[in-house]
């Protein structure tokens, strides 16, 4: 009998906050988003979208690790016996852990944005000085569209990886692997600019649409998203289970 796919969904969106490793790191997410916007909204003044903004640096770093936990932790658990056995084609299983992922980023971006809004009035309040409501829907849905790209990226790693703390680790040294390519010359430069998937998402998520290149966005995203996610779901398919 073959499992609904929204049946799939239900159940690997259970397991996305299943686990002790996933409790600490929502957590960690929700106090960090608090604690971030309230103190940039002491520091910079109340700018709604420099208040939401600052939620995204902490958003860049473990919203992609939430992505990896959510596959590995399959594999660490040593759940994916039981997982298979009940569903054996396994890129549907991949599949239905992409979407809980996404769907959590989405939610961690407007949960910044209600939050903002409030700590924005009230900074406004306590300094006496105007507020400045800023943060228009394009942007904001670019910037939504960044975290969900990066927490996929996250999500391919950990396909193709299939060991948290090494894809956690390739995952925080991209940024500064690329940095140092960049600086090998015009040609490292070049590959940095088209391949490196911080620099091509920075205008989507500033809002500066008319920065974006949908080719360098598209060529970074494949690097490291669709081909990682392709190769790590034929690995899945492929590797024997113990």
């Amino acid at each position: 009998m073959t499992v609904p796919f929204h049946r799939l969904l239900a159940v690997e969106t259970r397991k996305l906050f299943d686990t002790r490793s996933a409790v600490v790191l929502t957590a960690v997410l929700l106090c960090l988003t608090v604690a971030a916007i309230a103190g940039r909204g002491l520091y910079a003044g109340p700018d709604l979208r420099w208040l939401i903004w600052t939620a995204g640096i902490g958003y860049t770093t473990l919203l992609p690790v939430l992505g990896i936990l959510t596959v590995t932790n399959e594999w660490s658990h040593r759940t994916a016996l039981t997982t298979f056995a009940l569903e054996p084609r396994r890129w549907r299983v991949i599949a239905a852990k992409v979407v809980p992922p996404a769907l959590a980023a989405v939610v961690a971006s407007l949960l910044a944005m209600l939050v903002a809004v409030p700590a924005t009035a009230l900074t406004s309040a306590v300094q006496h000085v105007p507020a400045h409501w800023n943060a228009t829907p394009t942007t904001m849905a670019g910037w939504t569209a960044a975290n969900v790209l990066f927490t996929l990226m996250g999500v391919a790693l950990g396909t193709l990886l299939l060991n948290a703390p090494a894809a956690i680790v390739v995952h925080l040294a991209s940024t500064g692997v690329w940095n140092a390519v960049a600086m090998l010359g015009s040609a490292g430069e070049t590959l940095a600019r088209w391949l490196d998937l911080n620099r091509t998402i920075a205008p989507l998520a500033t809002g500066d649409w008319a920065d974006i290149s949908p080719a360098r966005l598209a060529a970074s995203a494949a690097v490291w998203i669709v081909i990682p996610l392709l190769l790590g779901t034929a690995r899945v398919s492929r590797k024997e289970v113990k």
